[in-house]
């Protein structure tokens, strides 16, 4: 009876407290508690946490002896977590910081070697190159405490909205990168120069290599057999929601980055390609009754630097080349103002979107144009969240560097003591899906782990830089 009473009791006190202070309760008190913790900080606290079911073994496939084995049998709820890998900070902070170290890697190896690719490539002609999109109209900017747009005449549109500003913004000014009439702003042009960027892209490529073709007096399809031009090209929205490029531009000998280009292949001449490029590619729209006949170029504010080894130089580095891509790939379009993190269904969700005005004219813009026959192919309503540009945040050339998946599966022999099973092992695997994400309590100690991986990765930086500075 005293038992009977002893768990009603415990029952009664159960209801009076929180559903998270239950859930921590039930958390705690699991027998395999440590072992769930210890997987969340194997992947820092990762914020959406992906797990899989399942058992690897590897054999010899002479004798059968087994030569490893794990299963998820033993694990709490017999599952086993694993990063979610998203890219973007503001999805989960830990794995975005592994995303832009591996990036770094990638750039980094392309500029001064590393990750297989050989030292070389620094005596290559190597430029930083910006592209960006035309003017669709005269937005607000912030031009290092001048003012943004004086006009002493005081003119105004068609609108009656005034022409110049006289205010000086700072950068974290709400008015920077807005239209200063947004009736006159070309949202159409904005949109559609955002669908068709990747092709420009690809034209702006194909061209560079004409020219360096044209130049050295040789026909384009034997260019292969005197250079090979590589490249790696990061996407980066503007305060103005434009999307502009950045990228690096390599040339190479026939057989990569570990032989030389032709004597005649200099910086100058890649400088004079890439110029000659943005100035002449350009992509032709469609034409409709509902915006006309539009082409597509890039925009006047173009700029190609020569890469050199050395920090103290008079051109980037390419230290700080890798360290400003890596620090760029993990924003998304919501972290920058332009555009949202998740994908649009409904006309409501454009209209519920947290974002400016400007924004949300552009993602509207989307939405109606993708309602057009002849612009289906762009599916600009799929791509509405960014603004159109559908394209992916960090791309190369095969020959550039280093990739994603091998710099992941070293980092994975790393943790495992050693590279996988050689080619003489025969690998059986068996994994399923089994959930995702966090209970309450589950989230509360994965976000301590977070901040406790931040700190530790802070302590290191500020302990490196110490070191440097007292070398």
């Amino acid at each position: 009876m005293k038992n009977r009473s002893t768990e009603l009791e415990r029952e009664r006190s159960l209801r009076l407290i929180s559903d998270a202070d239950r859930d921590l309760t039930r958390l705690v008190n699991d027998p395999k508690f440590s072992r769930w913790l210890a997987q969340i900080k194997a992947i820092g606290g990762c914020a959406h946490p992906i797990y899989l079911s399942g058992s690897t073994l590897t054999l010899n496939p002479v004798t059968g002896e087994v030569i490893s084995s794990y299963s998820t049998a033993d694990e709490p709820g017999e599952r086993l977590a694993v990063r979610c890998g998203n890219r973007r900070a503001s999805v989960c902070p830990t794995c975005s910081y592994l995303h832009a170290g591996d990036t770094y890697q990638l750039v980094r190896a392309g500029l001064s070697g590393g990750k297989g690719v050989p030292g070389a490539v620094t005596e290559r002609p190597r430029l930083f190159v910006t592209l960006t999109a035309p003017s669709f109209g005269p937005v607000h900017h912030a031009l290092d405490g001048t003012r943004c747009r004086p006009r002493w005449d005081d003119p105004a549109c068609e609108h009656g909205r005034p022409l110049g500003c006289g205010r000086i913004h700072g950068e974290d000014d709400r008015l920077v990168g807005l239209p200063l009439c947004p009736d006159c702003y070309d949202y159409v042009s904005h949109v559609l120069w955002h669908a068709h960027a990747g092709r420009l892209w690809n034209l702006f490529t194909t061209a560079v290599r004409r020219r360096l073709a044209s130049t050295g007096g040789i026909p384009r399809s034997k260019l292969r057999e005197h250079l090979v031009v590589s490249f790696a090209k990061v996407a980066e929205y503007q305060k103005r929601a434009a999307i502009h490029f950045h990228a690096v531009v390599r040339l190479d000998g026939p057989d990569g980055p570990g032989s030389a280009p032709a004597s005649w292949a200099s910086e100058e001449l890649l400088t004079d390609a890439v110029t000659h490029a943005a100035a002449s590619t350009f992509v032709t729209v469609p034409e409709s009754d509902a915006y006309g006949t539009e082409r597509i170029g890039w925009g006047g504010q173009f700029d190609a630097r020569p890469i050199h080894p050395a920090p103290d130089s008079d051109g980037p580095s390419g230290s700080a080349v890798a360290g400003y891509v890596a620090k760029y790939v993990t924003k998304g379009a919501a972290e920058t103002g332009a555009g949202l993190d998740y994908r649009i269904t409904t006309p409501d969700d454009i209209r519920a979107a947290v974002v400016t005005t400007h924004i949300r004219a552009l993602m509207a813009t989307c939405w109606r144009l993708g309602g057009l026959a002849e612009l289906e192919h762009l599916r600009l309503r799929r791509w509405a969240h960014s603004l159109g540009y559908r394209g992916h945040i960090l791309t190369k050339s095969r020959r550039y560097s280093t990739t994603y998946g091998a710099l992941r599966e070293e980092r994975a022999d790393h943790r495992r003591g050693g590279p996988a099973p050689g080619a003489d092992t025969v690998t059986e695997s068996a994994w399923r899906f089994a959930g995702s994400g966090y209970t309450p309590a589950e989230s509360d100690f994965a976000a301590g782990i977070a901040e406790d991986h931040a700190m530790n990765i802070q302590l290191a930086r500020e302990s490196r830089e110490e070191e440097r500075r007292y070398a």
